[in-house]
């Protein structure tokens, strides 16, 4: 009897332009994998917690190479495009480990964007882990893995996605606790509003007596404290509609 094929729950696989991170701009594939157990109040992707449908490993690898076909023939010492995990929450499933190998082992450079709140220690060491520490306004600090910080390597990076001035005084906080600009990149990230539409039930509420900050008091505050940080918008958001998928 054959043994059942490798399979993982895909939500979608798509190719555009990485968004967000030090690779910002860059062709990429992201392979967005279905589930996740945090429900963090600015989700944009409260679609992905239960949308999706099993696909084997390999289909899920063959077509990451179909879409980057087109650039086959580019020249350079990165090879493009990049591929990203993302969810959703890829490390939910156990699949998303040798998923992230495979792809790997075909040359492809490899990131991983995770909440915090899972093992990264399993997790090829090529691939570039985008890992987030949550900060109060999100709803699910309590989750943050403090574990996973001993296992960042330099090609990792450090998201905190900021929308309060007690986001951004948690955030430096952590900075120095955890001597976090010695291990690898930092990113602050700009909350952006939720349509109407994306405000799903299951979100949960930013905490009472939280204080709103706008992009530009963020980018005022990291330059007067001289953080660090890379500030960063989400870069598809700007060039599509805040709400489209597939970008």
């Amino acid at each position: 009897m054959s043994e059942s094929p490798v399979t993982l729950v895909v939500n979608e696989i798509y190719l555009s332009l990485q968004g967000e991170s030090t690779f910002a701009g860059i062709p990429c594939v992201f392979v967005r994998l279905t589930a996740c157990n945090l429900r963090c109040s600015y989700c944009d992707t409260a679609y992905a917690f239960t949308e999706g449908k099993k696909m084997p490993l390999d289909d899920a690898v063959a077509k990451v190479r179909e879409l980057a076909q087109p650039f086959a023939t580019a020249k350079g010492d990165q090879r493009l495009p990049l591929v990203e995990l993302t969810g959703g929450e890829p490390l939910l499933q156990p699949n998303a480990v040798p998923l992230m190998k495979a792809l790997c082992d075909d040359g492809f450079t490899v990131l991983l964007e995770t909440s915090g709140a899972h093992d990264i220690s399993k997790v090829d060491p090529r691939v570039r882990r985008i890992m987030d520490l949550k900060c109060p306004s999100s709803g699910e600090s309590a989750r943050n893995r403090y574990e996973n910080i001993p296992h960042l390597k330099a090609t990792d990076e450090i998201k905190f996605v900021i929308g309060t001035d007690e986001d951004y005084v948690w955030a430096k906080e952590q900075i120095v606790a955890h001597n976090l600009a010695a291990a690898c990149p930092l990113l602050f990230s700009w909350v952006a509003p939720l349509a109407p539409h994306q405000q799903d039930k299951a979100l949960k509420p930013v905490p009472s007596g939280q204080h709103p900050l706008t992009r530009k008091e963020l980018v005022e505050r990291i330059v007067a404290d001289a953080l660090p940080v890379r500030f960063q918008l989400q870069m598809h958001k700007i060039i599509w509609p805040p709400d489209q998928r597939g970008v």
